[in-house]
């Protein structure tokens, strides 16, 4: 039973590292389960380049492929060898006749003359027109031309005719009146001439279901081959060019390897298991990079869920492109997820999961050299070009620019392979317009995760930074001296991180915001004070040490009103530690020596926890007793600095950040600068 309790003990204390584990493990189970099963040709090659592999002999008969450039005119040429297939109506033609000759019997009444020499005129006008036929128009007929030849089937015959030998109504009109024009009687004219008209039929249809199936058997009888190779037969010698028709032969032979190996199960385990061995070292590789190059992103696990998430984002449309459509595989614009990693992290991370990511694609793709070189060139290109993110239309730049790096590595991938630029087509500038159109996405994309993993942008901060902001500008109307007290400090905080390394523009936004609190009592900070009334005067040193201590609070109520970052507001409750409220503590101690709760007049914390906020608390201590200096000297700037960081340093503050010692002493170089420069101090030089 104890033994079942600690093990139930350690898993509890090991489940972060448990969650990142299984989040690893699941990523790769669904790239395993969604990679393509296509047996990878083991022999690289490109045409007319020499053939870099030993001796290549036939393993087994196959036959040799045309290639798709081939096969294309062939198919081109066999459709336009089709000829239109029309359909003699023969039902409807002697149903026109019937009726013409009752119409005939039913109104040659009040009419004069011979009625059978009348009678066998109409029928042989009728039989002419009718059996040469009348083409029913539609917009498929619309398109022949005049000469050319059609297929009109009859009683199951088919025979050839140019298209203008068959009537139309209009033509069929004309030589109805052609025929008539002899006759003297106009009511006798009249009279058949509108019999004619009425009982004639458009009895030659097109068939579009007939011309499509001859179109059919006419690509269908195309030869997709042309030749044989024997088993153990020379296919290409080692150093060898690779020509035209060798090229075709090594495809043929790639081609019927991968259709034999597809239809065997047991190829197909152990492609699963190959794929499965590569994916999981390509995992354990980043898993045990991340841990040991970049030990704070690995400790959170939201970083590992972002980085994971990204990577299925472009590895599994990566995958159903190349299932259903593989010839778009450079659509997949895979330089969003560099854009989106340099967004939310930085380039060393960038490059390091860009990579890994790459590696699995190209384990799925036909040509895996070639498409990684690419992929990883375009990469770097927006990784670079990403490193100045401080718009909005960075990214648009950095989609021009990966467009443009498409276009160059093809025109150099043209001129190495092929020596020119016969082969160029359009096609691709147009899947790599597509794809850098595609990257424009990161923008929208970087705003959800942002929201959804809790992160800040380089973007937001800026946003949040903006002086015009709704906060800020509450801040600066309704307490202006605390205003001008954060911006002091912000800039103090800026210059100490750039200084000793970290997120200067993170620093910098979180300075802005960490007085925000003292916006709901801001007469009882002095530097909002106009000096003739203090508002302290009034209540106890406890209720003065509790109003002054609040403003953690507050600040912390107005930012989340606000809905400011956890980020900016992590600035806000740490600027001030477990420290005490100094003054009204000892002048609790003066007034009452022997009943002093320490507790009533200590901030609650928590302290500092990274480098930026322990900053903080330096440049804000700092700037606030520097304004009390009487005597603003070299030497009574340098002893404030030095009092009030070695004074935060015994008092623990700083245990849980990364901040070293050279680091704090840098900070005091820097701020001691600053303080004389913003005081106008001149440095006494020595006699």
């Amino acid at each position: 039973m104890s033994k079942i309790k600690d093990i139930v003990e350690k898993v509890r204390h090991s489940y972060y590292g448990i969650m990142k584990v299984l989040a690893f493990v699941l990523t790769l189970v669904i790239v395993v389960s969604l990679m393509p099963r296509n047996v990878k040709f083991k022999y690289e090659y490109q045409k007319m380049r020499p053939w870099p592999h030993e001796s290549l002999y036939a393993p087994f008969n196959f036959p040799i492929y045309k290639s798709d450039e081939a096969v294309r005119q062939e198919r081109e040429e066999a459709l336009s060898n089709v000829e239109p297939i029309f359909v003699y109506d023969a039902l409807g033609t002697e149903d026109g006749r019937e009726k013409l000759l009752k119409d005939f019997d039913n109104q040659w009444v009040d009419t004069v003359g011979d009625k059978d020499y009348y009678e066998s005129l109409i029928l042989n006008i009728y039989d002419y027109i009718e059996n040469n036929g009348i083409v029913a128009k539609n917009d498929r007929t619309n398109n022949f031309k005049g000469d050319e030849t059609v297929v009109v089937v009859r009683n199951k015959v088919q025979t050839k005719c140019a298209y203008d030998d068959l009537h139309t109504m209009a033509t069929a009109s004309a030589y109805i009146q052609s025929q008539l024009r002899d006759i003297d009687d106009y009511n006798t004219m009249q009279l058949i001439n509108n019999l004619l008209h009425s009982s004639l039929r458009q009895n030659v249809i097109y068939s579009e279901s007939m011309t499509k199936q001859a179109e059919k058997m006419a690509v269908d009888n195309i030869m997709l081959t042309f030749g044989m190779v024997q088993k153990d037969e020379l296919i290409i010698m080692e150093g060898e060019i690779v020509t035209e028709e060798k090229y075709q032969i090594i495809s043929s032979l790639q081609r019927e390897y991968a259709d034999i190996t597809a239809n065997n199960m047991f190829s197909k385990n152990f492609m699963l298991y190959g794929q499965l061995l590569l994916v999981s070292i390509v995992f354990i590789a980043l898993y045990f990079t991340l841990r040991m190059l970049r030990a704070d992103i690995f400790e959170q696990l939201r970083y590992i869920n972002l980085i994971l998430l990204l990577m299925l984002l472009t590895i599994v449309p990566s995958f159903l492109i190349l299932k259903f459509a593989p010839t778009f595989i450079y659509l997949m614009p895979v330089a969003i997820m560099a854009m989106l990693l340099m967004t939310f992290f930085d380039a060393r991370i960038s490059i390091i999961v860009q990579v890994m990511t790459l590696i699995i694609i190209s384990l799925a793709v036909p040509n895996p050299f070639q498409y990684f070189f690419v992929q990883l060139l375009v990469s770097f290109v927006a990784i670079f070009s990403m490193t100045k993110r401080t718009r909005r239309a960075s990214y648009f730049g950095t989609s021009l620019m990966v467009f443009m790096t498409y276009v160059i590595v093809y025109l150099g991938m043209m001129l190495i392979y092929d020596g020119g630029f016969d082969s160029f087509s359009w096609k691709y500038i147009i899947i790599y317009a597509g794809n850098a159109f595609f990257t424009m996405l990161a923008l929208p994309l970087a705003f959800l995760f942002e929201r959804v993993f809790g992160f800040v942008t380089d973007l937001s901060l800026l946003e949040l930074s903006n002086t015009n902001s709704p906060l800020l500008r509450k801040l600066a109307s309704e307490a202006p001296g605390t205003f001008q007290h954060v911006m002091q400090v912000a800039d103090l905080c800026e210059e100490v991180i750039y200084n000793i390394g970290g997120n200067a523009l993170l620093v910098r936004t979180g300075a802005m915001y960490h007085d925000i609190g003292k916006t709901r009592n801001p007469y009882y900070f002095i530097e909002n004070q106009n000096g003739k009334y203090n508002p302290h005067d009034d209540v106890s040193n406890v209720e003065s040490a509790q109003i002054i201590i609040g403003h953690v609070i507050d600040g912390i109520e107005i930012c989340r009103q606000y809905h400011i970052p956890e980020q900016i507001i992590d600035f806000v409750r740490t600027h001030h530690g477990t420290r005490r409220t100094e003054y009204f503590y000892q002048m609790e101690l003066r007034e009452n020596p022997e009943g002093v709760d320490e507790s009533e007049f200590c901030y609650h914390g928590p302290v500092p926890f990274s480098k930026e906020t322990a900053v903080l608390m330096m440049c804000d201590a700092v700037e606030a007793a520097s304004r009390s200096l009487n005597d603003k000297t070299e030497e009574s700037i340098n002893k404030l600095v030095d009092n009030i960081i070695d004074g935060q340093m015994k008092a623990n503050q700083f245990d849980n950040t990364n901040i070293t010692f050279h680091d704090i002493n840098v900070t005091k170089k820097v701020l001691k600068k600053k303080l004389m420069n913003i005081y106008h101090v001149r440095v006494a030089y020595p006699d």
